[in-house]
């Protein structure tokens, strides 16, 4: 995973939690979820107007 091991990402993880803090960490995770889902959604042809 490229060549991160765990004490890389542990340290990439306190500083986003230094730099957003723990009150906007859901809502980043839920923005990138959303995110992922659409891009998923678009790769595959799928349509929101083609559903009845």
């Amino acid at each position: 995973m490229f060549g991160l091991g765990f004490p890389e990402l542990l340290l990439i993880l306190v500083i986003v939690v230094l730099i957003f803090g723990t009150s906007r960490i859901p809502e980043l995770g839920r923005g990138l979820g959303e995110g992922i889902r659409n891009f998923r959604r678009g790769m595959k042809g799928e349509d929101e107007e083609k559903k009845p």
